[in-house]
């Protein structure tokens, strides 16, 4: 069961988002549908699509969405979590690289475990979830229903 206020997966049968608190409705007949991502976007995509694609070309391609959608909070929500998210690693990649020997072996750690994020995030939005990561989801979200 996925909350319509976040996206968040719940267990069947709760009543409230274990993440925004949110009350879930229950469904007609007792059998649940997943809320899944507004199949519409303005790009012609599915959301699920063009969400994963938010994060196939690092910020860039946050950018490029965050422009082209008028339509999907999901696609816009993992928009604007790919400029955050990947702005902020290529910056610090860039400072680190900058400093001689132990800057150089920080931001190889830091290149990886960007690496890392950057599959599990596309993963997520492929898959249809508003997966949020601790400050830049926050962010991204307070962003996508401007």
């Amino acid at each position: 069961m996925f909350c319509p206020k976040c996206g968040a997966e719940n267990p069947e049968g709760t009543k409230f988002c274990s993440k925004c608190g949110a009350e879930l409705a229950p469904s007609a007949g007792g059998a649940e549908a997943p809320a899944k991502p507004e199949a519409e976007t303005s790009v012609g995509m599915s959301a699920n699509v063009a969400g994963l694609l938010c994060y196939v070309g690092l910020w860039i391609s946050g950018i490029v969405f965050v422009v082209i959608e008028k339509k999907s909070k999901f696609v816009k929500f993992h928009a604007w979590q790919s400029i955050m998210t990947f702005g902020v690693l290529t910056v610090a990649y860039l400072i680190l690289f900058s400093i001689p020997i132990i800057g150089w072996v920080i931001g190889w750690i830091v290149w990886v475990l960007g690496f890392v994020l950057w599959i599990i995030l596309m993963i997520q939005a492929g898959t249809g979830k508003m997966w949020k990561l601790p400050l830049a989801g926050d962010w991204a979200e307070k962003q996508a229903n401007k």
